[in-house]
């Protein structure tokens, strides 16, 4: 069981670690500290429903400081560490790749320095259910061709691009130490998260808010770019059981069994809009939309195949695409609190790369 465990989240105050820390402390009953940055993605608004709660607590501090990492590992007794910490836009690291590599290679090693340091000096049955669970993405895959079949924990690495690259870089690494030092790992890749509390610079909350505001909801290409849809919440159930139950040294796929092209997901904001906000003169958010050149090395189809997470450790989806994506605009029709500062005058509410207004 993972009550009474005690967590450290890196990342926690990103998208899907403040997700995960959300569930770890409100429905696991663990304890959760959770360690971020505070980087242009990292928000302790999302962080709101827990922050007071006598389970929580929050460290600010970087994933490549090895030294303050120890010592939090020490001054709370962690039983496992769910890293999730890293820069992980696409079109940001096109732009600039030099974070990327920064923070989640550099950070990644520092950080599985920390851990060893740490588990090395327990004993017992402390040292023996000690994980340390890496969360990396499906896009260290690569391109997935449209008439072939899914991502399965063997499919070779081969990233597109300077994110994907690091990810990769950092999975290879997780592993390393697991083979060479023997650190408890257990590794998860996923797909594309969407949900409450995502940044609003990627595609669903981006098209949701732009619409809102009668701005163009540009599209790279011609839209026929495929992914696979994983409601957040539905995420960070597979994540903390990979953390807990997972077997050590072993990845796991996590996807939502909800492929789509990027046009229809698009389309289907849209649609849901119409009827949840209509536009002004009855118009159709349809209306908006505007395709422009695509991104460098912009991979084709993302697809997970998740036999083995639902074989082993029984977990499955709760969310269908339409379910999830309908829970996600309510959200954010209701909760302007929280994305409001973010498109305020410091953020243009554009995407970066090659294209900057295009989503993805």
């Amino acid at each position: 069981m993972s009550a009474g465990k005690n967590f450290l989240v890196t990342g926690g105050a990103g998208f899907i670690g403040s997700a995960v820390c959300r569930h770890l402390v409100s429905s696991v009953g663990a304890n959760v500290t959770n360690v971020d940055k505070l980087t242009y993605a990292g928000n302790l608004a999302s962080l709101k429903p827990v922050e007071n709660a006598h389970n929580y607590r929050f460290a600010q501090a970087d994933v490549c400081d090895d030294t303050s990492i120890l010592k939090l590992l020490k001054r709370d007794d962690i039983d496992v560490i769910m890293h999730l910490a890293a820069e992980s836009h696409v079109d940001r690291s096109i732009d600039g790749p030099a974070a990327f590599i920064e923070t989640n290679i550099v950070g990644t090693y520092r950080l599985l320095n920390a851990a060893l340091e740490y588990w090395r000096q327990l004993s017992g049955e402390k040292k023996q259910r000690f994980r340390f669970h890496h969360v990396s993405t499906d896009e260290v895959f690569g391109d997935l061709p449209f008439d072939s079949g899914f991502f399965t924990e063997e499919t070779p690495y081969a990233p597109s691009s300077p994110y994907s690259a690091s990810k990769a870089a950092s999975d290879h690494l997780v592993r390393a130490w697991h083979e060479t030092y023997g650190l408890p790992v257990v590794l998860s890749n996923c797909s594309n998260n969407y949900g409450p509390y995502h940044f609003p610079e990627k595609l669903i909350p981006l098209v949701i808010l732009n619409a809102l505001e009668e701005k163009p909801l540009a599209v790279y290409g011609q839209g026929t770019n495929v992914r696979d849809w994983l409601f957040v919440e539905d995420h960070a159930r597979a994540l903390v059981s990979i953390a807990t139950k997972g077997r050590v040294g072993e990845s796991y796929n996590v996807g939502g069994n909800a492929e789509r092209r990027n046009l229809s997901v698009v389309e289907a904001i849209c649609d849901l809009l119409d009827g949840k906000k209509p536009r002004q003169g009855g118009k159709s958010y349809r209306d908006l939309i505007t395709f422009v050149a695509d991104r460098p090395g912009h991979d084709r189809r993302y697809a997970i195949d998740t036999a083995k997470i639902q074989r082993e450790l029984g977990w499955e989806p709760t969310e269908t695409f339409e379910t999830g994506l309908g829970r996600t605009v309510d959200w954010y029709l209701a909760n302007q609190w929280w994305w409001g500062p973010i498109r305020g005058e410091s953020y243009a509410g554009e995407r970066l790369g090659r294209s900057p207004e295009a989503a993805e």
